[in-house]
Formats: C-alpha cells, structure tokens, sequence
C-alpha cells in the first residue's frame, strides 16, 4: 500500500462505494511539501463538504498531549533510555486519540489498507473507525444488512452513526437513528 500511488489507491476505494453515494463521497490526500515529513492529511468529503479530517499535524499534536497526560496522571519521569516504557506511552497515547476520532493520514493509509484485505462482514465489525465508515459506505453491504445495524448502529460514535444515516437515506432504508444533521 505505502508503494502504491495516491491514484491507485483513490481508483480502488471509489470502486467499492455503493451506486447511491458514487458521486457524493469522495476521499482527498493533501501532502505538504514544506512539511518536516512532507506528510499531511487525509479527507472525506460529502456534497462536498468535508466530514472526516485525518490531518497528521493535529493527530501529532493530541498525541504529545496524551502522551504527557499519561505520564502526569501516572507519575512517570520521562526517561529517554527506557524505550520500552516509551514506546509503550506512545502506543497508547496513539490508541486513546484514535479512539476519540482523531487520526493522521498514515491511519487513514494503515485503515484503508487493511480494509482492502477484510472481508466486508468483518470489516463492519472493526473497532477501527476509519475501516467501519468504508464498510458502511461500501456496495458489497445490502439494505437488510443496513435494517439488522439499526439497534446496534446506536452504540457507535456520532461520525459512524452520520455515515449509516447517509447510506440509509441514499438507499432508502428507514434507520432508527435520528440525531446528527
């Protein structure tokens, strides 16, 4: 995936959204150049309108944020030679923004990634966010698929509750799910 280029990949994702949502949905990969990594971020869009900001500079910064909470809540001294301990800090700290809708591009990169090697059953069961709003969107999940989510569907966060709703309305599905305009 990391050798493949941005257009290939783009091609491949617009092949799986479903005919309701083709020209709706799309997904953007802005790279800075003047970037120290030249990395940047990773978007999708609706109408136009963008939804789901993947930006490596913010994620960065949030996770330097978790990464020094942890450390303060736990009373850890930082230790540039205990690389275990850091890693592991830096490991959660990237799992806790995550789990909070913040990602960079890579994890937009690393979701898509593993999304093209899950089948679309398991891919709607991922705890990655980023995977589960693919699967919602994508053509291989059926209107009864969408109808037996709707108990379910409520438990998620709001970003996959607007990606069902969408696909439910673009399908026609009654969802049971009202919130989020």
């Amino acid at each position: 995936m990391r050798n493949l280029q941005w257009s290939k990949v783009k091609k491949k994702l617009d092949r799986f959204i479903c005919d309701s949502l083709k020209n709706r949905v799309q997904f953007h990969v802005t790279n800075y150049r003047k970037a120290h990594d030249q990395r940047g971020r990773a978007f999708i869009t609706v109408d136009k309108k963008e939804i789901l900001n993947m930006c490596t500079l913010t994620s960065n910064i949030e996770m330097y944020r978790k990464e020094w909470e942890i450390k303060h809540t736990q009373n850890i001294e930082y230790d540039v030679s205990n690389r275990n301990q850091n890693y592991e800090i830096g490991k959660h700290a990237h799992e806790m923004i995550k789990a909070e809708g913040i990602f960079a591009q890579y994890d937009f990169f690393d979701a898509v990634e593993e999304y093209f090697n899950l089948p679309v059953e398991k891919a709607l069961k991922s705890d990655d966010m980023v995977i589960k709003i693919l699967s919602l969107i994508d053509r291989r999940v059926g209107k009864r698929t969408l109808q037996g989510m709707k108990e379910s569907i409520l438990d998620e966060k709001e970003i996959i509750q607007y990606f069902y709703k969408l696909r439910c309305e673009a399908e026609g599905v009654r969802s049971s799910y009202t919130g989020f305009n």
